[in-house]
């Protein structure tokens, strides 16, 4: 079954908005690096993100969103807990975003 990976990002305030636009493309860019280690091809089935343009004000900070989709459960597991495509983007992110949020969902799944 599928796997929905949600990242929610807010900048710290100082960041200029071509770091902004660094950091959002990187995050677009790890659907080709993230490299499954047993095919050596890219295993994220699909990226996408933006700036939010919502007017109901329920943002909570949160300014850039971007939906990742993996074919299932291993391979999410596996880009969290050990690409390392991924791992250095996250640490190299540290210094410029204040806050995120993260939730994982399998679509139409609605009971534990």
């Amino acid at each position: 079954m599928a796997v929905v990976h949600i990242v929610l990002f807010q900048f710290k305030p100082d960041v200029t908005l071509e770091v902004m636009q660094d950091v959002c493309q990187r995050m677009l860019d790890l659907k080709d690096k993230c490299i499954h280690p047993t095919t050596n091809k890219p295993y994220i089935k699909s990226s996408t993100g933006g700036r939010d343009c919502s007017p109901e004000g329920l943002q909570h900070g949160m300014t850039h969103a971007f939906v990742v989709e993996f074919e299932n459960k291993a391979h999410s597991l596996h880009y969290i807990n050990e690409d390392l495509a991924h791992r250095t983007f996250v640490k190299s992110i540290e210094g410029v975003v204040a806050s995120a949020q993260v939730l994982d969902f399998v679509p139409g799944v609605f009971k534990v």
